[in-house]
């Protein structure tokens, strides 16, 4: 089956849903042959709903199996073996979708087509009904006084009650996802599948014969006699700067400051540097192409027939079957061997250049990266900033600094400031992170990507990312997309933009 008849039926499926007919969107999901995490997961609410839990504990199996960081999902199985009275197993399922928050008070899933956030302190507040269930009253009311701590909205008083009762040993309702609420299709896919008419009806514009009956134009007139055989030629509009080529060979860029181009595109150059590449305009974007990708484009005010008298067509000559190799860059030579963790990302050098009170700080961890910041931040601030880029809690990570003549110092809520900042150098600050004890276990399992170019966002389910960013991989769509965290936030991009980086426990 094909990705769009998955598309399809999933669509018909939701729609199903919606008029309230679950029996025919259930049987619908099910006859999907190709079924993504999504489909798993909107078969087991539905067997919730009608429930057949042992249907639904399997359908959120093979969910999670297809995507093993979708805490929701963790968190509706965990539902489903407490109403089947396995509290165990419900309270390890509390703690699984717990720890895929990775620190976070919430994810919304709004973005991938599920409008429903999940709350740190709900889950708290299940995990909290489980123990109590087991009669483990008194860590009942340790994850219910936790989960207060993460509240972060006045509508979830739910918490509050929930102490109340566990204070007075009664239990309580457990949370969960609204019964309405199911993954949807994306929807920019779903309205590639009507077909739309781009043509539209024939309409009369102009009539050859007198008085005919249509719109109300007038009829064509008689032809002009002894008209000219070729046209004139028209004005060409020339740019207001560099010189006009075409583009020969496709040329992907390797660098920031190279400019992707496919043959066919017309570019303007600039100039030619003594090393063959070319400083070129496309697009309203300057950069730089190999020149020998391009060939010059001649622009005239008359056409071939007119300078030789003949109707002969010009043929072109076919064009080359391989690609010229690309010139080596004189200033590129430097960072050929540069580790793409320690590349700095075009936006950070344009931040250091115009505004001198920032400075570059590089990490080490088991990879390298380089963050721009203002020098005198706090430690918390300092700290957030790190974890963010390295796409991991900022509990699960331990910083420090080597001042000279000394050896490594470890940096924390009583390190002063003062000291770690006072060791930039040239605008730069060299620090080092490790992971806390017992956080290796935890994290061996995450697959971390690096950025190869930065990707900017054009829907609200895209992840935007710069080069030379970590991203977490949550979920591989398909081979070409997949599902991440960067930078706090949740979303899909292209596969081609990013490679694994090996994780060093």
């Amino acid at each position: 089956m094909t990705f769009v008849n998955t598309l399809k039926q999933w669509d018909e499926a939701v729609a199903c849903f919606e008029r309230g007919d679950s029996a025919a969107a259930l049987g619908t999901f099910l006859d999907i042959q190709e079924k993504n995490s999504k489909i798993f997961f909107n078969i087991g609410c539905l067997q919730l709903i009608n429930k057949n839990l042992d249907s639904a504990e399997k359908a959120f199996d093979s969910c999670i199996g297809k995507d093993g960081h979708l805490a929701v999902a963790f968190f509706q199985r965990g539902l489903a073996f407490y109403k089947k009275e396995r509290f165990e197993e419900s309270f390890a399922d509390f703690q699984h979708a717990f720890k895929e928050l990775r620190g976070n008070q919430l994810i919304d899933y709004k973005p991938l087509g599920l409008r429903y956030k999940l709350y740190a302190c709900e889950v708290l507040h299940n995990m909290a009904l489980a123990h109590a269930q087991l009669g483990q009253w008194e860590k009942a009311k340790e994850n219910l006084l936790t989960a207060l701590n993460l509240r972060t909205e006045a509508k979830l008083s739910h918490i509050d009650r929930g102490l109340e009762c566990i204070l007075k040993q009664k239990l309580f309702e457990p949370v969960e996802v609204p019964a309405k609420e199911l993954f949807k299709p994306n929807k920019h896919y779903v309205a590639e599948l009507e077909k739309k008419d781009y043509l539209g009806k024939a309409k009369v514009v102009s009539s050859i014969v007198f008085q005919d009956e249509f719109s109300g134009f007038a009829p064509l007139q008689p032809q002009v006699e002894d008209v000219p055989t070729r046209p004139k030629a028209p004005e060409v509009l020339r740019a207001l700067e560099g010189e006009p080529h075409t583009v020969l060979f496709e040329f992907v860029p390797e660098t920031s400051d190279e400019l992707a181009v496919v043959p066919g595109n017309i570019v303007f150059v600039l100039n030619k540097g003594s090393d063959n590449w070319a400083s070129v305009i496309f697009n309203e974007r300057r950069g730089l192409v190999p020149y020998n990708f391009l060939e010059r484009l001649e622009i005239t005010l008359s056409s071939k027939q007119e300078q030789d008298g003949t109707d002969k067509d010009d043929i072109p000559a076919p064009p080359r079957q391989e690609p010229p190799k690309i010139p080596q860059r004189k200033s590129a030579s430097a960072s050929e061997n540069q580790n793409i963790g320690d590349t700095i990302t075009e936006s950070c050098q344009s931040e250091v250049v115009s505004d001198s009170s920032l400075c570059i700080v590089k990490v080490h961890f088991t990879y390298t990266i380089a963050i721009c910041m203002v020098p005198g931040l706090p430690y918390t601030t300092t700290l957030e900033k790190i974890s963010n880029k390295l796409g991991l809690p900022a509990t699960a990570i331990t910083l420090s600094y080597a001042q000279i003549d000394s050896g490594k110092t470890v940096i924390d809520e009583n390190t002063r400031m003062e000291d770690v900042w006072s060791c930039v150098h040239n605008g730069r600050l060299t620090l080092w992170c490790d992971l806390k004890e017992g956080m290796s276990e935890q994290l061996q399992t995450q697959t971390h990507l690096m950025a190869l170019h930065s990707y900017e966002s054009s829907t609200a389910e895209d992840l935007e990312f710069h080069q030379g960013d970590t991203i977490l991989l949550l979920s591989k769509i398909n081979e070409d997309w997949f599902e991440g965290q960067c930078n706090g936030n949740i979303g899909i991009f292209p596969a081609s933009f990013v490679e694994e980086v090996a994780y060093v426990g």
